[in-house]
């Protein structure tokens, strides 16, 4: 059955349907089972025990189930036995893998889950045994009479579990997991693979009773130990395709954020994830880039002073902890309450740790060193994918950005206006307006502070200028001390309110000037002004080329020309 938790209402169902049907199933077992434990020899019964013990604590965890290959020892023992004794030898291997799983306080739902699933599928599939006329001890299997009763009871036994674990997940998880799914085909293929290991044990101990149990049981522990290692093993290689898979879905992104992104989500759906988190490292200090918490904000688990990032950039190697008491007694832990696995892996780059990836799990023992191995795997595709990306953005930033200024350069902002021009050519767009702006006396500034002071003036009106704009269009250098504001869908009123917040913004705030090359070492401050022009289209122009050289032309003849520190508007002459 899943980990996952469930509501407290939904616990106090679980209980209380426990409390009602489980006594009534087992007295139900004791009444129809026509063979008494009176009847059968102690050292029997103990030697079966121990065998369906042994098999309980070698599971295979299969999704979200633990699968162990009990069935063929319950079925020898129901039809040497009875049903009593199957369903007792049963539940208490049932309550020895629970004890091996050691559930934590929120997953203690899971015990009358799986003892009601087990007593439940023992009590159907034994009454359709006796209800088909089956015996207890007749080992004639070939005629129909003697095989169809069993046949029918290791059915029934499937065809129950199978009905509970759907209704489990659909009513307890709410989850839309079919009846169907890899988990019953593994269950099935156990199911298939113990019959005839059933069957054998049965007649070898009507043959010749108590050694039957070490003749069939020692080969049937070698088997299961066999099918763990296959089953870990293509486990193992699932794991390395799917990372396999991530790592080429993480090299197609350009984009940083993008990378994050698809890595915490692709990690998150590889492993039980309810807690994940990527960390760089800054001068020796830890800083979260991304986190991501199932079901709920979450806390930050980083800290500058966080010893389980210390323990992986000291070894260069990644950590894995089972439960919370693994790490409890570290100094300095900030992992969230209620996580209980963590799994803690290095990001390198030229054998120097870069940064950290963290998962973690409410579940208890839910990494083992597999996936603590494709961890590792994918923090290597994920640094590399992230450098990748940092590159392209970097190369992009430089292409599409000006250096001083880090407004859109000229070149990238033709493209952009190129676009918004075709959007309005067909529709997607009702209008586009376009502001030229240019510094007033810019040459007196330099000549008197110093080029150092123009640039510092050039970068204060890059920044009011994306301040006040916003989201609402693009800003970029034009040249020079002249700048360009695109305004997609701002008609021609729209556009004269930010040209004059503009105009009013730059006449009004003083420019600080820190590094001119005036007698004093006080900063200056100094008044700059600048003369406006702007087109909107499709009233000003008929192609992108003509909303430039308009907006230019009433920036010179109406703004300039008139006086400076003014807002013109270009109008065509009919």
């Amino acid at each position: 059955m899943g980990y996952r938790g469930i509501s407290f209402q939904k616990n106090v169902y679980v209980w209380l349907l426990f409390a009602i049907f489980f006594p009534l199933l087992i007295w139900g077992g004791y009444t129809i089972s026509p063979i008494s434990l009176h009847d059968i020899p102690t050292s029997h019964i103990v030697a079966f025990l121990i065998l369906i013990v042994a098999l309980s604590l070698m599971p295979m965890v299969v999704g979200d189930i633990h699968i162990f290959l009990a069935q063929g020892i319950s079925l020898a023992i129901f039809l040497s036995f009875g049903l009593f004794a199957e369903m007792v030898i049963t539940l208490i291997s049932v309550i020895t893998l629970i004890l091996y799983v050691r559930l934590s306080k929120h997953e203690l739902y899971r015990l009358p889950i799986n003892l009601l699933m087990f007593s439940t599928a023992s009590f159907i599939s034994g009454f359709v045994f006796y209800l088909l006329g089956g015996e207890h001890g007749n080992t004639n299997l070939l005629s129909l009479q003697g095989i169809l009763p069993i046949l029918m009871y290791v059915v029934c036994y499937f065809a129950v579990n199978q009905v509970f674990l759907y209704s489990i997940f659909r009513y307890l998880h709410n989850s839309k997991r079919g009846l169907i799914t890899s988990d019953t085909k593994w269950d099935a293929v156990t199911s298939i693979l113990t019959f005839p290991v059933g069957l054998i044990m049965f007649m070898l101990y009507e043959q010749v009773g108590l050694v039957a149990v070490l003749y069939v049981g020692i080969p049937f522990l070698i088997l299961t130990l066999i099918l763990k290692l296959y089953h870990a093993s293509q486990k193992v290689n699932n794991y390395l395709q799917r990372a396999a898979d991530v790592g080429h879905d993480l090299t197609e992104r350009l984009n940083v954020s993008s990378v994050i992104d698809v890595f915490l989500e692709r990690v998150s759906t590889l492993f039980p994830v309810d807690y994940a988190a990527i960390i760089d490292i800054k001068e020796d200090r830890f800083h979260l880039l991304r986190q991501k918490f199932k079901g709920e904000n979450g806390e930050l688990i980083v800290h500058p002073e966080d010893e389980i990032c210390k323990m992986v950039k000291k070894q260069k190697r990644g950590v894995s902890f089972r439960t919370r008491k693994e790490y409890s007694y570290l100094p300095n832990i900030h992992i969230p309450p209620g996580i209980e696995s963590v799994m803690c892996v290095p990001v390198i780059r030229n054998q120097i740790v870069e940064g950290f990836v963290v998962v973690g799990t409410s579940k208890r023992r839910a990494y083992d060193k597999s996936q603590l191995m494709i961890m590792d795997i994918l923090a290597s595709h994920f640094g590399v994918a992230l450098v990748k990306a940092k590159h392209y953005e970097d190369t992009k930033n430089r292409s599409e950005r000006c250096a001083l200024t880090n407004l859109y350069n000229f070149r990238f902002f033709e493209t952009v206006l190129e676009k918004e021009y075709e959007k309005l050519e067909v529709g997607e767009s009702e209008s586009l307006s376009l502001i030229l702006l240019d510094l007033d006396h810019f040459k007196s500034i330099n000549d008197t502070y110093g080029h150092q002071s123009g640039n510092e003036i050039l970068k204060q009106v890059a920044d009011r200028l994306s301040l006040l704009i916003g989201e609402n269009g693009i800003v970029a250098r034009y040249g020079g001390e002249e700048f360009v504001v695109l305004l997609p869908n701002v008609d021609r009123k729209k556009c004269y309110d930010f040209a004059e917040k503009i105009r009013v913004n730059l006449a009004n705030r003083s420019f600080t000037l820190k590094q001119h090359i005036r007698d004093t070492v006080k900063p200056q401050l100094v008044k700059v002004t600048a003369s406006i022009g702007f087109a909107t289209a499709p009233e000003d122009a008929e192609d992108s080329l003509d909303l430039i050289r308009h907006a230019d032309r009433a920036m010179y003849v109406g703004a300039k020309q008139a006086g400076r520190n003014k807002v013109a508007e270009y109008r065509k002459i009919s």
